[in-house]
């Protein structure tokens, strides 16, 4: 998909000669790599506020350290014995949930999860490579 969307955005003429990145941000745009993480912060979010149906018992679990500077809702990365395990979703998600500001992870709605972390990510980009 992503290959797609280098190709969509490099047929418009004005842009054709720009890193991909460089275009998206013309277009503004980001990229599926950010749209996939967004996505799956969001779910993170309305799972640790009980937005969704799934009970989150055994999914995810919160850090019990609340004395460091963190974000206050950290969760906690266990130990896996397998590479399979550091694919499961509750797995990659946790570091970059605990690297967002409090002020994004305790907003109040869905909405303003989205907005507050959408206007961080125009001065901090994910790292997508680290996810």
């Amino acid at each position: 998909m992503e290959k797609i969307q280098r190709k969509a955005t490099k047929m418009i003429p004005k842009l054709r000669n720009l890193s991909y990145e460089r275009r998206l941000q013309r277009l503004e745009l980001i990229s599926l790599e950010q749209r996939r993480l967004r996505g799956q912060l969001i779910e993170t979010f309305k799972y640790l506020n009980g937005l969704n149906n799934v009970t989150m018992e055994g999914l995810f679990e919160r850090g019990g350290n609340v004395r460091t500077r963190n974000n206050g809702q950290k969760l906690f990365l266990r130990n896996f014995k397998t590479s399979q395990a550091m694919n499961f979703f509750p797995v990659k998600i946790a570091a970059t949930w605990n690297q967002l500001p409090e002020n994004i992870v305790s907003a109040g709605t869905v909405n303003t999860f989205k907005n507050r972390l959408d206007k961080f990510w125009t001065t901090n980009p994910p790292s997508t490579t680290s996810y």
